[in-house]
């Protein structure tokens, strides 16, 4: 049986693996210290499961990691304990849909997309769940 490695795994690998991998540099020493904090308990994920202590509390925790920035941190909020209202207004693939869907031929910013999931709060990351899988539907 085949499982994901637990943090002290990860903490514990050479750097070149994951930069084999296709991680640069930044991003290795970034997934490395955050296994580091959560193989010491500073970073309590499992906790946060089983007792949420609120979406600003888990924010501000991960957003003071040197690497961690908004996008990563809803994304995370998103799938690690379903909270809905993170903006994710900063990927990639949500504005090539909004600029699809706008008709634009030019990108659409990371303040316009802001602006336009701010309505739809709270439940921002789900429509851009929505706008991802519709870009998914739409490459095929």
């Amino acid at each position: 049986m085949h499982c994901y490695p637990g943090p002290a795994q990860i903490a514990a690998l050479p750097p070149q693996t994951l930069r084999q991998a296709g991680f640069s540099a930044a991003k290795t020493q970034t997934v490395q210290a955050v296994a580091d904090l959560v193989a010491e308990g500073a970073v309590p994920l499992d906790a946060w499961a089983l007792h949420f202590p609120g979406e600003q509390a888990v924010r501000e925790q991960l957003l003071a990691i040197r690497g961690l920035g908004p996008w990563t941190v809803n994304y995370a909020l998103l799938r690690g304990y379903g909270w809905l209202d993170g903006s994710l207004h900063g990927d990639a693939a949500v504005r090539r849909c909004l600029q699809t869907l706008w008709g634009r031929p030019d990108k659409v910013s990371q303040q316009e997309a802001e602006d336009w999931l701010a309505p739809f709060s709270p439940w921002r990351a789900l429509v851009g769940a929505h706008l991802w899988a519709a870009q998914s539907s739409t490459a095929y």
